[in-house]
């Protein structure tokens, strides 16, 4: 790890939600600059997750070097502290190497802790997380999603009354700590505040038009079920060490495909396989998530914006990129 007193490189990043382009906009710009990409992606992390995660193709890591895809077994934990750390670390050893940085993905939280900074989580208490567990059995995750809000308002804004994994996190660490995860996820209160937020020029791609968006999340959505992702989840399943709770089987697409198998086993393996269903609630879940992502950008005030859905996005991604390229050699 660089030294905290260390400089902190000039960096590209480009953030957006699901669907908006990013991985296009980073490949046009390692076609015109000698840039390493470090994915800001909490799903392209774990190994043998590829098809429902839209992971690079073997010929997109081949074209330009990428770093943070497949470190982790699905079953072991990957935290944005954790994130931190790596991505300081390769963005420090990729400018010794004299190439650009290019931060890419849609894990908005990687990229708050990162601008922001992050205070040292309380690691996971068993005890905890079995009396959560058992409140939750009992009364629901939407009544300990009410318990969030008034507890830690600014978390529960973002999350649904269903991300059961991200409410019990939340509410572990207020009663472990008596303080919100919020207050974790800043040290110095704004991001322009911040040497590394100071740092990272933030290109995010917007849809000016929602429907736009949606129609691509269909067209992407569509693509996986096309390319295996059901057999991807039952070959996951076929381990028997991973379960529905992990983080890594809650991404979105895993956890529908997941919970569908569930039931379809316990209804009996002779019926068909409702894949409608998993259409509609795989795709309606990916909208609801890239909603949140939206929101999570729009409260960053430092960065540029580019409508993802106009006629000449990938030019204007690509002039700022040239532009910030000029500024951070001269």
């Amino acid at each position: 790890m660089a030294s905290p007193n260390t400089e902190f490189p000039s960096c590209l990043a480009i953030a957006g939600p699901t669907a908006s382009g990013k991985t296009d906009a980073a490949l046009a710009i390692a076609s015109v600059l000698p840039v390493e990409i470090i994915s800001v992606d909490s799903a392209l992390v774990y190994r043998g997750m590829d098809v429902g995660t839209a992971k690079p193709s073997a010929q997109e890591l081949a074209a330009v070097p990428h770093h943070l895809i497949d470190i982790r077994d699905p079953v072991q934990p990957y935290s944005a502290a954790d994130f931190v750390r790596d991505a300081t670390q390769r963005i420090h050893d990729i400018h010794m190497r004299g190439k650009h940085p290019l931060l890419v993905g849609g894990t908005m939280l990687y990229f708050k802790a990162l601008l922001d900074g992050i205070d040292e989580l309380p690691p996971a208490d068993a005890s905890v997380r079995a009396e959560l567990d058992a409140q939750a059995r009992a009364q629901g995750w939407p009544a300990l999603h009410a318990e969030l809000q008034r507890v830690d308002p600014a978390t529960a804004t973002r999350l649904p009354p269903t991300d059961s994994q991200r409410i019990q996190r939340a509410l572990e660490v207020f009663r472990l700590t008596g303080r919100p995860i919020s207050s974790f996820h800043t040290r110095d209160g704004a991001a322009s505040t911040s040497p590394v937020a100071r740092a990272i020029t933030l290109v995010s791609l917007e849809p000016q038009d929602r429907a736009w968006l949606h129609a691509r999340i269909a067209q992407r959505f569509d693509a996986m079920l096309a390319g295996g992702l059901l057999d991807e989840v039952r070959r996951l399943r076929a381990r028997g060490d991973l379960h529905a709770d992990l983080p890594s089987m809650r991404c979105v697409g895993y956890r529908q495909a997941w919970e569908l198998l569930d039931a379809h086993e316990a209804h009996g393996l002779d019926r068909v396989f409702p894949m409608s269903e998993l259409r509609e609630q795989g795709m309606a879940a990916t909208r609801q998530l890239a909603k949140r992502q939206i929101t999570w950008l729009r409260s960053m005030s430092q960065r540029r914006v580019v409508a993802c859905d106009a006629p000449h996005a990938l030019g204007q991604v690509l002039q700022i990129a040239r532009e910030w390229a000029r500024q951070r050699v001269s």
